[in-house]
């Protein structure tokens, strides 16, 4: 019966207040549910103080008490809930109810009625090219879960890869009809373009209409293509409301059906289709503000993001439609599930097109259905379903077409544009004309190109009417590619707009346009082919494009494209702005192809557009890299297609990892097509059972495979079992690994059975699965029995071969976690036995103990060649480490055991296997007498008791012996005990102890002549110090006593300065940062008395804290004192004045940054003076000041000795140095050399051979005995010369004058002119001077020396114009005796003033030495000096590098060169020659070599930066072949890139020591040839070969020969195509840096 509604006439808040009683005795009387929904319609503020009360009839009391007071809405919702969910209501009172609910079930069916209606028109709609029925429960989803982590007692570490599976999401199938069996969640469906996402959620609106889901009343299906026409706020009334309106608008029907949803949200179902079509992106729940009221307006990015995060309606049930890079904007709320849609297998594209050419005739169909079902490109398209509609009107447009030559297209980018031409010709009924349809309609065609990609750009998918011209409008509905769609705008009215008839359509044409448009840059299109990821995060901006517009520009850069896009362009000059546009394409992939930061899922992607342009060398490109890695994502049919395309155009090996990506069956169907993969990598739990039987189906297909790992799987027995029998036909296979899946004992023995049938197996993996003990033991025994086996690892249970008929290849067993304990080890032993060559046995991860430990070791090492046993973590103490230093001492074979942690970590035992493996020829080396034994006991702390057994055991070792005990906890004590067995045993040779860091001691067979010991970072106080010294008396062995870093503080100090003369150390102490002060400083420099043997104390109170006292060493007569940063006070500098004055054989003394104050300092000068002893005096940054300096150097004077001082202050530059260098030549006249470098000065003085002369009364009357004097780089400019001119001109004895980097003025130039005259006996002048003009050049020239003793002179730099080259040309007549000259880089002369300068320069006969680099010279020029060397028989050095000849080019190429070079056949005494850049050619290069056989002397050639031919490479090689004396040879960049006859001469040279074959271009033969001559080369120190062409191959060919090249410091390869992370090129000797 059908209760009628019956209108209430009151007010409906008065009827709550009447009725009061009634309802708050009908509510006491429910169930808490009924409660609960009335408390959700209440203010959280108001149900927090409602709810505090504890009787529940008070409660209800006060919640009837609120709607009382209420709005009318809130008031009629409570009224209907009342009405709806409670028992046993009145009769009365029910039909009260009735009337005032606001709503009647005729309402809301009439509603219901009409939203099925909409939904089947909407089907229909949709589903009117749909050629095959949709059944929902055959079409299926995989539904994503976590897998939550697996029952193991692991210990899992986190990895950014896929080691770590706990939590990993897996899948299983359902179907689509059962997302909305279940309601009350909300559901993500994803697909990929194409998938069918839009056509079957419009099926669920169908099969909901037609009565399949009866807990759903109502369901709203929502396109986002049409909510991006809403741009202002709404209610959820209002849009519901908006898209579905109530009959008639009926505001009465809309409130009583929105009441209706309000109070039921667990009936009602929203579905929202096409989230990547929506503009915006949802707002985070946590951004929300809080929504009560569902009338209330909000933008509709917060009303979506709060249905799908059940902020409101949290009951209602909602379905989702995305693509699946936009899924993590759903933020995961409660009920949330994943599900994705899958695809046709290849069944169902059969059916597909079967269905779809079923009316098209039976031939057609066979021959159609045929066609896709063998060609492997289209197949793989067509497992997405929306593709295999295109590809099926493709073949229908292909097989209506004219011609029998059918040409298949080969990628998704032809297909659509055969699909175009489809569609085209669709227009005037089909009728074909002689025009092409791309020329024919291409104005029309370049207009929606335009619109597809400004809609593309402007997040739009569906154009309104007038955005659409009515001739495009008419063009795109006709050719159907354009659809008019029904739209409803914001405002409730209707109208039409127009979307492409699919968005990869839309993408397509846009493609088009960025293909054929002027308007397009290419700095435009390449920002369009950015790689796209599947991996996505919730801060990804949300964008509207699809993921296949890059794809399709790829595919518009193919050869087969080219026509066609000639054809759109339609210009003049087409095909070559085509061509270079699809080539602009090419080169931004062969980009991407070369970087190395690629992610998994963009190497995919960049497979796909490598696909799509069918370009080989592209596809080579990103095949060539050794491993795909692919991690979680989706791999579909097209993928695996790309993938194999660029796999098979590397023709090289490839491995295939694919870790968590969900993967079809049926895609594995193409892996054969995979040529080239070698190696297949499967990791994660998704892959099972059922995942590997249909990997076993295709495993015998793939013909190049070896490694096949199936790994942190599913794999159980079953699947393990049919694994196996797959692998019986793979022949190839030599790596199996099945590690971390769930195997237990019956699928191991199942793999390994089938190990023996494998001819070609190199390893089996078997690690973390579910074995028994027993089960491990009977493996262990089968694998014995199988000869090619040659590792066993249970854990990673691993089983390697390398030769299959040698039984001796060496065998290891792991029996890892295998829970072994001492009652198995007999039985495991006597298993092994089987074994013929065991080398390592791992039982790590057991329960051995220490009797199983003595077992083991007793057992063991008989069984065969066994060198290693790992028993970590066994359970093993100190008692059994102790047990093994007692076998170390006694078992000759064992030489090494490994421990930590006082044995309970790591343990590791190591045998020596020769005498054993030698018995026929036994030696005492081989007896084990001298065997080196080592125990390494670390990280541990070792009790003394248990240090007194382990040294009671150990001294007992009768062979070299290292005791490591880094890392052990040890007190001082316990130290002290150690450094003991110095003076215990004669045979240690080292004891080294680091507290809490290394720890070493070392035994040597017989007595040690020498010991060292160090003792560092330890607390030693004042007793421990005693202690330690009185241990060391008794060490008459000791060379080196370390104690560093022990915080003896000054104290300490002195008290080993006193215990210092009783100990017999014969090399050094280093003291250094014992934190002492200057006081300590001084008690050891006070050593230098006390004790006889010490040579030289080293002390730094700085930063760098170092104390260092040296011993009497051979060849040292004097000690040397050296203090730096020690900030003596005037009573410091006292005592050590005190000191000083009491070591009358110090030699040198040297003080650093030692801020001398200057009471004391004066002291301390007048001693230094007094002792007669000191030789050498070094200052260094004392903060002395000039009269300190005077000074010093005038107590010199007083000197009876020759003295070496060197002073280095930062003030001693320019105008200070040269003042003060004057003033010291005033002072002192015994001053011998005086040179200044930069900011230091270094003066020698002779002896003064009158007593009794402290000083020069009348310095204007000595004459000094300065020899040489040189002022280098120290920011000297000719105005701070002035001062020394009448001092230098007094040192008539001075014999060398030098001034190098001085900034010339004419001060400067007037100032050498006053001085040179004056200095009779100058033998050596430099003048290498900057800045000086022309007549200031000039000066100098006239006042250089014109004496007979003159012999070198140098003006390197120094700039010389025409008036200078004159001058010095006339000078150098005046000077028969030069042996030297060096004019480089000084020429700014003209030619004809050059020829002047070479004239003067060849009167010199006896010239030894000649620098003319970068001169200037003409014809004339040459012929002088060609004709000069012919009198030069005495030279010895010449170096006429880049000479710049004034000339023409036949001259330089021909006769001019010749003729210089042929002048050199009078020289007899050559060592160095340097020619670099002549433009040498072979028959230069020839000239040349006929004269070296006659310089025996020759010890440096230089040609680089010439050009040899392969005549000139000849040439020089037969003239190497005589160079016994030469160490340097330069051929930089000579042209020549066939150098390996050079190289291989080298061998003739014994003394080369430097060799330069940098910048030749040459490649690995050039290396493989250096690699068998340099270790030949026994002198060789360096050798450069910078940018060469030398590989990583040619540089490991070098690297292997080092070990054999002691010599060789540095080769330089920097700028050569070398990986130089590679493992074989770690020689420290290799240098790839530019310098």
């Amino acid at each position: 019966m059908r209760m009628e509604r019956v209108d209430w006439p009151g007010d409906i808040l008065s009827l709550v207040a009447q009725e009061a009683s009634a309802l708050v005795e009908l509510l006491c009387e429910q169930n808490s549910g009924v409660l609960d929904r009335i408390f959700a319609l209440v203010e959280p503020k108001t149900l927090d103080h409602r709810q505090s009360l504890t009787n529940t009839r008070d409660r209800v009391s006060a919640i009837v008490d609120y709607f009382k007071s209420s709005d009318r809405n809130s008031c009629r919702r409570f009224l209907a809930i009342v009405y709806q969910y409670s028992e046993n209501i009145p009769l009365l009172l029910e039909t009260t109810l009735v009337s005032i609910a606001g709503y009647t079930p005729d309402h809301l069916q009439s509603y219901t009625d009409a939203l099925k209606s909409m939904a089947l028109q909407k089907y229909e709609s949709v589903a009117q090219a749909v050629v095959k029925d949709i059944r929902l429960e055959d079409t299926w989803v995989y539904l994503r879960h976590r897998n939550p982590p697996r029952g193991k007692d692991r210990t899992i570490q986190p990895q950014a890869s896929l080691d770590n599976h706990e939590g990993e999401e897996s899948e299983h199938k359902v179907s689509v009809e059962s997302l909305l069996k279940t309601t009350s969640r909300v559901v993500t469906l994803l697909g990929q373009a194409g998938s069918g996402k839009t056509l079957l959620v419009h099926c669920l609106g169908r099969d909901w209409a037609e009565g399949s889901f009866p807990s759903i009343h109502l369901l709203f299906l929502l396109e986002f293509r049409q909510l991006n026409l809403i741009s202002r706020d709404l209610s959820l009334k209002e849009l519901l409301f908006l898209f579905y309106p109530a009959c008639d608008d009926d505001e009465e029907q809309s409130d009583a059906v929105f009441e209706f949803i309000l109070s039921n949200p667990e009936k009602v179902c929203f579905i929202f289709d096409g989230y990547d079509e929506f503009r915006a992106k949802l707002t985070h729940p946590e951004k929300l503000e809080s929504i009560n009221d569902p009338n209330k307006p909000l933008p509709l990015t917060d009303l979506l993001s709060g249905l799908c995060s059940r902020r409101f309606l949290p009951d209602c049930t909602v379905l989702v439609t995305c693509r699946p890079r936009d899924v993590t904007d759903m933020f995961g709320s409660p009920g949330f599930i994943t599900c994705e849609l899958q695809g046709f297998d290849r069944l169902g594209v059969k059916e597909y097109a079967e269905q779809y050419f079923h009316k098209k005739g039976d031939e057609l169909k066979k021959k159609a259905v045929n066609l896709l079902m063998n060609n492997r490109h289209l197949l793989s398209m067509s497992h997405v379903p929306g593709l295999c509609h295109i590809c099926c009107v493709c073949m229908e447009h292909l097989f209506s077409s004219d011609g029998t030559d059918l040409q298949l297209p080969t990628s998704l980018t032809q297909i659509y544009m055969q699909i175009l031409l489809a569609f085209l010709k669709r227009i005037n009924g089909g009728v074909v004309s002689g025009t092409s349809p791309l020329q024919r309609y291409r104005s029309k065609i370049v207009e929606m190109s335009q619109l597809a990609l400004k809609g593309l750009e402007e997040s739009t998918i569906v154009f309104m009417d007038t955005d659409v011209s009515p001739e495009l409008q008419d063009f795109g509905v006709k050719s159907g590619i354009l659809s008019c769609v029904k739209l409803t705008r914001e405002d409730g009215s209707s109208g039409y707009g127009f979307t492409f008839m699919h968005l990869t359509m839309q993408e397509f044409l846009a493609a088009l346009h960025l293909m054929t448009s002027q308007n397009i840059t290419e700095s435009q299109l390449k920002k369009k082919l950015n790689l796209k990821t599947r991996w996505t995060t919730k801060i990804d901006p949300k964008s509207v494009f699809t993921d296949s517009l890059h794809v399709y520009v790829c595919g518009l850069a193919a050869e087969a494209c080219k026509s066609s896009l000639v054809q759109l362009k339609g210009t003049e000059g087409t095909t070559a702005w085509v061509q270079k546009r699809q080539a602009t394409v090419r080169n931004v992939l062969l980009g991407f192809a070369g970087s190395t930061s690629q992610t998994g899922p963009k190497i995919v992607e960049l497979c796909r557009c490598a696909h799509e342009t069918q370009d080989a060398k592209l596809a080579r490109a990103i095949g060539s890299r050794p491993q795909f890695e692919l991690r979680n994502i989706r791999l579909n049919a097209v993928d695996m297609d790309s993938l194999a395309f660029v796999t098979a155009a590397a023709d090289q090996n490839v491995c295939l990892d694919i870790g968590g990506c969900s993967i079809d069956p049926d895609c594995l169907e193409i892996l054969p097509s995979f040529k080239n993969v070698d190696h297949l990598i499967f990791r994660s739990r998704k892959y099972d059972d059922k995942f590997a039987e249909a990997l076993c189906g295709i495993l015998c297909k793939l013909q190049a495979l070896q490694k096949l790992d199936f790994i942190s799987g599913g794999l159980t027995d079953v699947g393990a079992a049919k694994l196996a029998r797959a692998l019986k036909d793979c022949p190839h296979i030599t790596h199996l690994n099945v590690s971390d899946n769930s195997l237990k004992d019956e699928g191991i023995t199942e793999i390994a059975e089938t190990l023996c049938r494998l001819p070609n197996i190199v390893s089996v993996l078997m690690g973390k699965n579910s074995i028994s003990t027993d089960g491990i033991l009977t493996l262990v025994e089968r694998m014995s029995a199988c000869n090619s086996v040659q590792k066993v690892h249970v854990e990673y249970v691993d089983f390697e071969n390398t030769d299959l008929n040698n039984t001796e290849e060496p065998k290891n067993v792991m029996l890892k976690q295998c829970n072994i304990n001492v009652s198995n080890v007999i039985s495991l032993c006597n298993k092994l036995g089987g074994f013929s060559y065991i080398t390592l046995v791992d039982l790590s991860n057991n329960s051995l103990g220490n009797k199983g430990l003595k077992k083991i070791l007793d057992l063991l090492p008989k069984l065969g060649m066994i060198q290693e046993i790992n028993v970590s973590e066994n359970g093993v103490d100190m008692d059994g480490v102790v047990m093994l230093a007692s076998a170390l001492c006694n078992q000759k074979n064992l030489r090494k055991v490994d421990a930590s942690e006082n044995g309970k970590k790591k343990l590791v035992l190591w045998f020596d296997t020769s005498s054993r493996h030698n018995s026929r020829q036994l030696t005492p080396n081989v007896t084990g007498i001298h065997l080196h034994k080592k125990l390494s006991l670390t990280h541990s702390e070792i009790k003394p008791v248990y240090m007194t057994k382990l040294c009671k055991q150990l001294v007992k070792c009768e062979n070299l012996l290292d005791i490591d005990l880094s890392h052990v906890d040890l007190s001082t004590n316990g130290a002290l005990l150690l450094i003991r067995s110095l003076a215990d045993c004669q045979r240690v040779t080292a004891v080294e102890l680091r507290h809490q860091a290394e720890a070493f001691i070392k035994f040597v067979p017989e007595k040690a002549e020498a010991a060292i010991c160090k003792l560092t970072e330890y607390k030693l106080c004042k007793s421990n110090v005693e202690k330690l010294s009185r241990i060391l008396e008794n060490c008459p062995r000791l060379s080196e006593l370390d104690l560093s870093h022990n915080l003896l503080h000054d104290e300490g100090v002195k008290c080993f300065v006193d215990y210092l003369p009783k100990l017999k150390i014969s090399s050094s102490v280093s003291l250094t940062g014992n934190q002492i002060t200057q006081v300590g400083a001084l008690h050891l420099v006070n050593s230098m008395n006390t004790c006889e043997k010490v040579v030289a104390v080293e002390v730094s109170l700085g930063v760098e804290d170092q104390s260092l006292i040296k011993f009497v060493q051979e060849h040292v007569n004097g000690k040397t004192l050296r203090l730096r940063e020690c900030s003596f006070e005037v009573i410091h500098l006292k005592k050590l004045v005190e000191i000083v004055n009491r070591c009358p054989r110090l030699l040198t003394l040297e003080l650093s940054s030692n801020s001398l104050h200057s009471q004391g300092l004066f002291s301390l000068l007048d001693s230094l003076v007094e002792l007669s002893t000191i030789q050498t005096v070094k200052l260094r940054s004392n903060g002395l000041s000039s009269e300190q300096i005077e000074y010093f150097v005038k107590k010199l004077s007083s000197c009876h000795q020759h003295r070496d001082t060197r002073i280095e202050e930062p003030w001693l530059t320019g105008n200070a140095v040269a003042s003060l260098i004057a003033k010291c030549l005033n002072l002192q006249p015994h001053i011998k050399e005086i040179s200044v470098n930069r900011a230091s000065i270094n003066i020698i003085t002779e002896g003064n051979s009158s007593p009794r002369s402290t000083f020069v009364a009348h310095p204007e009357n000595f004459s000094p005995a300065l020899q040489s004097i040189s002022f280098d780089d120290c920011d000297i400019e000719g105005q701070h010369l002035a001062p020394l001119t009448l001092p230098i001109q007094k040192c008539h004895a001075l014999q060398d004058l030098r001034f190098s980097q001085l900034k010339v003025d004419r001060k400067g130039a007037d100032f050498f002119s006053a001085v040179i005259p004056f200095l009779r006996n100058l033998r050596n002048l430099t003048l290498d001077l900057k800045g000086a003009a022309e007549d200031e050049v000039a000066t100098l020239m006239e006042a250089l020396p014109k004496t007979t003793s003159f012999e070198s002179l140098s003006l390197s730099q120094l700039v010389l114009g025409d008036h200078g080259a004159t001058v010095l040309g006339r000078a150098l007549q005046s000077v028969p005796n030069l042996k030297s000259i060096n004019l480089s880089q000084c020429s700014v002369w003209t030619a004809a003033r050059g020829q002047d300068l070479v004239r003067g320069l060849v009167q010199c006969v006896s010239l030894a030495e000649i620098r003319l680099d970068s001169v200037i010279l003409d014809e004339e020029g040459i012929t002088i000096l060609a004709q000069g060397f012919s009198r030069l028989t005495s030279l010895r050095r010449l170096s006429l590098n880049k000479i710049r000849v004034v000339t023409s080019e036949t001259f330089v190429n021909g006769t001019g060169i010749l003729c210089l070079l042929a002048s050199f056949k009078g020289f007899r005494q050559m060592e160095e020659i340097e020619l670099e850049s002549w433009r040498i050619g072979d028959s230069g290069t020839y000239e040349l070599v006929k004269y070296i056989p006659s310089w025996t002397e020759l010890v440096k050639l230089s040609l680089s930066e010439n050009q040899f031919g392969q005549q000139g490479s000849m040439s020089l090689c037969e003239g190497l072949m005589s160079m016994k004396a030469l160490k340097i040879l330069h051929l930089t960049s000579i042209g020549s890139s066939d150098l390996v006859g050079v190289a291989s001469s080298l061998k003739h040279c014994p003394s080369i020591e430097d060799v330069s074959l940098s910048w030749n271009l040459c490649d690995d033969s050039l290396a493989r040839t250096l690699a068998e001559i340099l270790p030949l080369c026994t002198k060789l120190k360096r050798l450069d070969l910078e940018a060469n062409n030398i590989t990583t191959a040619g540089a490991t060919v070098i690297a292997k020969c080092l070990p054999s090249c002691p010599s060789i410091e540095v080769i330089r390869l920097w700028r050569n195509p070398i990986a130089k992370e590679d493992e074989n090129l770690k020689d420290q000797r290799l240098n790839f840096s530019s310098v």
